[in-house]
């Protein structure tokens, strides 16, 4: 996985899943950098030059209820703040913290930004600081669990050819 550089397979395969009127307008390398130096973060490629080419945000997603732009995914974010966890969750095991609910808050807010829901309290987040910066992971009620694949630009693949997201890994 990539996430300094953008690979030009992956923007294309991007381009196709969110070309042509399936996304929000794009912001521009100008909004995209305003972004992150308000945020004090640079975007993980491909997401980043998805944003400022191809599309910010889709309604018919993924997720189920759709893709967040990047200023909605930012809301109520912290993501210069470092992504808490390097590996799955599941909430009613302590994790080894001494205050297990500030690591769930950190979770939930730090270093990432919500790309959007699948409904019944499941949130996806691409984590953009940390030893985790690339990858999306799913955020639910129970725990916290990094997607099954590569980063980004592979789930939104998988959405796109409408295969299973989430391996488990």
């Amino acid at each position: 996985m990539e996430i300094e550089k953008a690979d030009p397979a992956e923007l294309a395969a991007l381009r196709e899943a969110f070309g042509e009127g399936e996304g929000a307008s794009p912001l521009g390398w100008a909004g995209v950098r305003e972004f992150e130096e308000r945020h004090g973060v640079v975007l993980p490629e491909p997401y980043r030059t998805l944003v400022a080419e191809i599309a910010d945000g889709s309604f018919q997603g993924p997720p189920e209820y759709g893709w967040a732009g990047l200023a909605e995914s930012a809301g109520g974010q912290r993501p210069a703040e470092p992504f808490p966890l390097t590996g799955m969750w599941v909430w009613e095991d302590d994790g080894g913290y001494e205050d297990p609910g500030a690591v769930i808050e950190r979770v939930a807010h730090d270093g990432s930004l919500n790309l959007g829901t699948d409904g019944c309290g499941m949130d996806w987040h691409l984590v953009v600081t940390g030893p985790q910066r690339g990858r999306v992971w799913l955020v639910t009620g129970e725990g916290a669990m990094p997607y099954g694949g590569p980063g980004f630009g592979d789930w939104v693949r998988r959405w796109a050819a409408g295969e299973e997201w989430f391996s488990g890994e």
